[in-house]
């Protein structure tokens, strides 16, 4: 196995992002393009505080009423959302039944 496929999270390079994307932590707003650059997934930042209220969004500190998104959780976030690799369509499902 080369390290990429042992890897858990994707091999983007950090130096790819935008600056504005290099924070060690995210505004919303930050935080929804962050996703669908390095993980491919599309969630509004309204979205996001959506969940943030409900529960099931990434983790978050807060600094007086400013959610800050620890880039870090949002590659966990990701990671557990997309799930496992599958090789066809009927392989979803018995993941589902696991």
């Amino acid at each position: 196995m080369t390290s990429v496929e042992t890897q858990d999270f994707p091999a983007t390079p950090e130096l790819c992002l935008p600056p504005t994307l290099r924070k060690p932590r995210l505004r919303r707003w930050e935080a929804s393009e962050y996703l669908e650059l390095v993980h491919g997934i599309t969630i509004a930042p309204a979205t996001l505080a959506k969940l943030a209220s409900i529960g099931g969004g990434p983790s978050f500190n807060k600094a007086n009423r400013t959610p800050l998104y620890p880039a870090v959780e949002l590659d966990r976030w990701a990671i557990e959302r997309l799930g496992k690799l599958v090789r066809s369509t009927s392989d979803a499902g018995l993941q589902a039944a696991e």
